[in-house]
């Protein structure tokens, strides 16, 4: 991933010297469980610990000879430790080192993931609260609806955050495992204490079988995962685009001194933070798909999701922990105008008030059809005269609709806000 949506400690976590560490790690506690068993002496294990280590650019070196980079890896850590070396790597296969140090940074990328997930919850639900009486125009299609209140157009997302913390501890989960079960899962060369043991030294569970790999299914899950967050974060992000419309105009991002929105138009302030995590959510979700297509793979391994997976698991874990920064950023500095809310909410001649309108008639004897109909006609009145509806409905309506003003009041649709509320938040 570029630099420009790279933030740490993540950067640091995808970096070609984190996953040599992790990689480490696993080869020292494989050294380690296999001298608890007796497999090999246990003076190598101590070596391998106290010894080991890595230069970057002699494993390059290597590899160019190699063509293989857990090889090349292998000669280096091997060289480093000297005579005991020849105990590194005893009895495994690269995927082994690769899978289960693949899994310990997915799972650590994880944890920075809901951290900063439980901060946006948090954010959302502050919001929610503190515009939870707030009116605002409720619009399907792009169109007017009915009066909701910006308070629970926020609590929606903080219940949706919600489950999607629920959805990334599932994936920290399913991922918290490791496999040493040799080239084809079988445990021709160790046997299954070892794994258990070094994955008990890693804090990972033991894969209950596996091929030569760790099956796809697994890394899947974690990207769907990452997938879903980010197309909450995307919906939010495109609601906050629709309400900062010139025409809208009842939130805005936060505006900075000395920004610009327009290398031209000097009055421009466009949402651009937003719609740069639209945009990652587009570029995630096609790493959706490439995932999925790594699961299928012949028989007991192929290399062919390698490559792939050199770049979309880190720049999953790297531009959806960028944009969760983003959106908690925005949100804690949004600029809400309740005045433009309420405006907007009659600006449309009060047209909301239909189906109350048509309830009302057909608790006072009128089918729905009858009613449906006379309302029908009233809106259209209401909008080629551009006229008040609540005018046309007294005109129109005034032997059936009594105590107009209170029949008016935006509280009659706020009356079940604060069950709405306690559903979602009463612990």
């Amino acid at each position: 991933m570029i630099d420009r949506y790279s933030l740490e400690p993540m950067k640091t976590l995808w970096s070609e010297e984190e996953k040599f560490k992790r990689w480490m790690e696993v080869e020292i506690a494989a050294a380690e469980a296999m001298s608890e068993l007796g497999i090999i002496p246990k003076e190598a294990a101590r070596a391998i610990r106290e010894k080991s280590g890595f230069d970057i650019g002699e494993i390059e070196k290597r590899e160019k000879i190699t063509h293989h980079d857990v090889a090349a890896f292998v000669d280096v850590m091997a060289k480093k430790v000297g005579k005991e070396g020849k105990y590194i790597h005893f009895g495994m296969t690269s995927y082994d080192v690769v899978d289960t140090a693949l899994c310990m940074i997915m799972k650590r990328g994880l944890e920075i993931i809901l951290e900063k997930a439980e901060k946006l919850k948090e954010v959302l639900k502050e919001l929610a609260l503190k515009y939870k009486f707030t009116p605002q125009m409720g619009r399907t299609h792009g169109i007017h609806a009915e009066p909701i209140t910006f308070g629970v157009k926020l609590l929606v997302y903080y219940q949706e955050m919600l489950r999607n913390i629920g959805r990334l501890r599932r994936a920290k989960e399913i991922i918290s495992v490791g496999k040493l079960s040799g080239a084809v899962g079988t445990f021709s060369q160790l046997p299954p204490e070892v794994e258990e043991l070094t994955m008990e030294k890693l804090g990972l569970k033991s894969a209950l079988a596996s091929t030569q790999v760790l099956q796809r299914d697994r890394h899947s899950e974690v990207l769907w995962s990452l997938v879903v967050t980010a197309s909450t974060l995307e919906k939010i992000a495109l609601e906050i685009r629709n309400l900062q419309r010139t025409e809208v105009s009842e939130v805005e991002e936060p505006f900075k001194g000395g920004q610009k929105g327009s290398s031209a138009m000097p009055h421009k302030k466009n949402p651009v933070r937003s719609e740069r995590i639209c945009g990652i959510a587009r570029l995630l979700r096609g790493y959706l798909i490439t995932a999925l297509e790594n699961n299928a793979l012949w028989h007991e391994r192929d290399i062919s999701h390698s490559s792939v997976e050199r770049i979309i698991i880190p720049d999953s874990f790297l531009i959806l922990d960028f944009a969760l920064n983003e959106a908690e950023n925005i949100l804690k500095n949004l600029r809400i105008n309740p005045q433009r809310m309420k405006k907007n909410i009659w600006g449309n001649y009060g047209l909301f008030l239909s189906q109350r309108v048509l309830l009302a008639l057909v608790k006072r004897g009128w089918s729905r059809n009858e009613a449906y109909r006379k309302v029908q006609s009233l809106t259209m009145k209401a909008m080629n005269e551009e006229r008040d509806f609540r005018e046309i409905i007294r005109e129109g309506l005034k032997n059936e609709i009594e105590n107009t003003e209170e029949f008016f009041s935006l509280n009659y649709y706020f009356r079940h806000i604060d069950r709405i509320f306690s559903r979602c938040l009463d612990e």
